[in-house]
C-alpha cells in the first residue's frame, strides 16, 4: 500500500465523532451554509459569537440573520461578498463586516469561506468567522512581540558595536603608549594600567631571558593589592622542552593562545613551571584564564597571562582575539626594545672610545660631559677635546658634525684626528689651523658639514691667561667671571666648515680670562629645544650657568646638563674650563 492511500483510507475511517469533537472544540467559530445560504451546521464558538442559540439558528438565511453594514443597515444580497462566492463557487474574504447578535449588538468581524463539493456538485461553503477585535488583540500581540525582537537585536547589535569600539579603542591605546617607549619596564607598566581592569582583573607577563630561563617580570591586580607582596614576581622554573597539557608551556613553547575554567585552573600541574603558575592562579581566585603568546615569531618573547575572578564573565572568542592581538604586539615592542638596547650598548662602547680622557694641565680644572639624542643610537657627531699642544699651552675644541647616527660618529672621529694633527705644532693663529681643516675636509673625509670651535689657552701656571680662539659657525663660548657676570665670546665667528663660498682668512679674536673665571664650550643640543628660538636658549643657559658658577665644576657640569637637557632631542657635549683664583 503506497502512504497517501494508507492515509487516505484512515481518514476515511476515522470516527464520524472525533471530527465533531475537533470542530466543537476549536476557538473560531465554523458555520456551513448549504447552496441556499441556509444554516446547516455550527459550533459552539459560532452560536457564542451570534449570540444565538444553535436551535435557532438552523435553516435560517445566514445573511439575512446576520451580515450587516457597519451603520447597522440589511446589506443588500446583490451586494454581499458571501452570497457572491457561493453563486459562484469560490473561496472569499472578508475584512470589515457586521455580525448583528441575538442582543443586538453589532459586531466587527473577519470572516473566509470554502466551497464544499462532492463529485463536481457544490455543496455548500464552510465559513470561518473572528471577531475582528481579536484580530485586532492578535495583530497587536504580533506586533508587540515583533518590536520586542527587533529591540532586542537592535540591542545586542548596539552592544556588540559598543564592545567592538572598545576593544577598537583599547588597541589604539595600547599601540599609542607602546609606542612613545623603548624601555621594557616602562613599557610593561603602560600596558598593566590599560589592561587591569578594563580588561581583566590580573595580568601577568612572563619574558624568556636567553633560551632556558622564564623569569615573570611583571604582575598586576586589582587597585589596593601590591602583587610584588604576593611574591610572584621572580625567575621561573625552566620551561618542558616536551610538549605538555600545561597552557603556559605550550605557549611558551610557541603555542597558541589557550583559554582556562575553573576545572582546567584545579588541574594538577605538569612542571615545576605549571606548579608555579597553577598556584598564582589559584591564590588569585582565578574562575577564567586566558594565555597568549608575546611576539609572533619563533621562538616566542614571553607570554601574556590575564585572569578574571568573576564566573559570570569568562573570556570569549572575542576576548581571545583581541588578547592575542595585544601579545604580538607588546612582543613587537619588547624585540624593539632588546635590540634597542644591544645597539645602545655597541654606541656606548664606541663613544668611551671615541671621547677622549681629559688631559691635567697644572692647575687648571677641566671637565666634560657628552649626553646622547634621547632617541637613535645614542651617540651622534657632538664631540669635545683638550690636549697639550707641542709649545705646552692647551687647546680646547668642542664640535658638531652634521648628522645624528653612527655615520656622524664617524665621521666626527675623522675631524677629530685631522684636527689634532694640524693643531699639535702650530703657533699661529687658530683661524689658519681651522682653514686647513676645511681645505682638507671633502678631500679625506665624508663629512659635508661641521660646525666647531677652536682654542688655546695661553699663559703661564700662575697667569695671566689669554684665550685664543675661532668659531666656524658654532655657538659662541660662555665665560663666567668672578663677581657675578657672564658674557658670551662673539668674536672670531666664521663660516661653517664645508660651507660653498668660504674662501679667505677665518677671523680669530682673543680675550683676557680672570683668575677664577669659568669657561663653557658646548654644542647646540644644550640650548635648542623644539619650539624654542635661539635667543632663548642662550638666555636659559646664561641663567643657569650663574646659578651654578659657585659650585665644583663637576657638580657645574652636571646640573647644567640636567638643567639645560629637558625638552632637548639633540646630542649634547659639553667642556667647561676652571682657572685658579688669584
Amino acid at each position: 500500500m503506497r502512504p497517501r492511500e494508507g492515509r487516505e483510507r484512515w481518514l476515511s475511517a476515522a470516527e464520524p465523532d472525533l471530527w465533531q469533537q475537533v470542530v466543537d472544540e476549536l476557538g473560531t467559530a465554523v458555520t456551513v451554509i448549504d447552496p441556499a445560504g441556509r444554516v446547516v451546521a455550527l459550533n459552539p464558538a459560532a452560536g457564542r459569537l451570534m449570540g444565538r442559540p444553535a436551535a435557532a439558528v438552523y435553516g435560517q438565511d445566514l445573511h439575512d440573520l446576520c451580515h450587516r453594514d457597519p451603520g447597522g443597515a440589511r446589506v443588500p444580497r446583490e451586494y454581499c461578498p458571501l452570497l457572491q462566492a457561493l453563486a459562484e463557487g469560490r473561496s472569499a474574504l472578508g475584512e470589515d463586516d457586521r455580525c448583528l447578535r441575538g442582543d443586538g449588538r453589532l459586531v466587527p468581524v473577519s470572516w473566509s469561506a470554502s466551497p464544499v463539493t462532492e463529485s463536481g456538485v457544490l455543496r455548500g461553503m464552510v465559513l470561518l468567522v473572528v471577531e475582528a477585535e481579536a484580530v485586532h488583540r492578535v495583530r497587536q500581540e504580533r506586533a508587540e512581540r515583533a518590536e520586542r525582537v527587533e529591540q532586542a537585536e537592535r540591542a545586542a547589535r548596539t552592544s556588540a558595536l559598543e564592545d567592538l569600539a572598545e576593544r577598537l579603542t583599547l588597541v589604539a591605546e595600547i599601540t599609542d603608549v607602546l609606542g612613545q617607549t623603548l624601555d621594557v619596564d616602562e613599557a610593561l607598566a603602560r600596558l598593566s594600567r590599560l589592561l587591569v581592569p578594563r580588561l581583566a582583573d590580573w595580568a601577568a607577563v612572563d619574558l624568556r631571558i636567553g633560551s632556558h630561563q622564564v623569569h615573570r617580570v611583571a604582575v598586576t591586580g586589582p587597585e589596593g593589592r601590591d602583587a610584588r607582596q604576593e611574591d610572584w614576581q621572580s625567575q621561573l622554573p625552566e620551561p618542558a622542552t616536551e610538549p605538555a597539557p600545561s597552557p603556559l608551556v605550550r605557549v611558551l613553547n610557541g603555542g597558541g593562545p589557550v583559554v582556562q575554567g575553573p576545572a582546567d585552573v584545579d588541574a594538577a600541574p605538569d612542571s615545576p613551571l605549571a606548579a608555579v603558575h597553577s598556584a598564582f592562579l589559584r591564590a588569585v581566585g582565578a574562575a577564567s584564564v586566558v594565555t597568549v603568546p608575546l611576539g609572533a615569531g619563533h621562538p616566542v618573547t614571553g607570554a601574556l597571562t590575564l585572569v578574571r575572578t568573576d564566573p559570570a564573565r569568562p573570556f570569549d572568542s572575542g576576548d581571545v582575539d583581541l588578547t592575542g592581538d595585544i601579545g604580538r604586539r607588546v612582543g613587537l615592542v619588547i624585540d624593539n626594545a632588546r635590540r634597542f638596547g644591544r645597539q645602545r650598548e655597541i654606541a656606548e662602547a664606541m663613544q668611551r672610545n671615541l671621547l677622549p680622557p681629559l688631559p691635567e694641565h697644572g692647575r687648571i680644572q677641566l671637565a666634560a660631559r657628552y649626553q646622547p639624542a634621547p632617541a637613535g643610537s645614542q651617540v651622534g657627531g657632538d664631540w669635545y677635546d683638550a690636549f697639550t699642544l707641542r709649545d705646552g699651552t692647551l687647546a680646547l675644541v668642542i664640535g658638531d658634525v652634521v648628522g645624528h647616527d653612527l655615520a656622524a660618529a664617524a665621521g666626527m672621529a675623522q675631524v677629530h684626528g685631522i684636527l689634532r694633527s694640524l693643531a699639535w705644532d702650530r703657533t699661529g693663529p687658530t683661524g689658519a689651523v681651522v682653514d686647513r681643516l676645511d681645505d682638507a675636509l671633502h678631500a679625506i673625509t665624508n663629512v659635508t658639514m661641521a660646525t666647531l670651535v677652536l682654542a688655546r689657552l695661553e699663559g703661564p701656571d700662575a697667569g695671566p691667561w689669554t684665550l685664543h680662539w675661532t668659531s666656524a659657525g658654532h655657538p659662541p663660548p660662555l665665560l663666567l667671571v668672578p663677581g657675578g657676570n657672564a658674557l658670551y665670546l662673539e668674536a672670531g665667528q666664521g663660516l661653517l666648515l664645508g660651507a660653498p663660498f668660504g674662501g679667505g682668512d677665518r677671523p680669530s679674536a682673543a680675550h683676557a680670562l680672570p683668575p677664577g673665571s669659568t669657561l663653557l664650550l658646548y654644542t647646540d643640543g644644550l640650548i635648542e629645544v623644539p619650539g624654542s628660538d635661539l635667543d632663548t636658549g642662550l638666555g636659559r643657559l646664561r641663567r643657569h650657568a650663574l646659578a651654578l658658577a659657585h659650585e665644583p665644576l663637576e657638580i657645574l657640569c652636571d646640573e647644567l646638563s640636567a638643567r639645560m637637557s629637558l625638552g632637548s632631542t639633540d646630542d649634547i657635549a659639553l667642556l667647561a674650563l676652571r682657572l685658579p683664583a688669584a
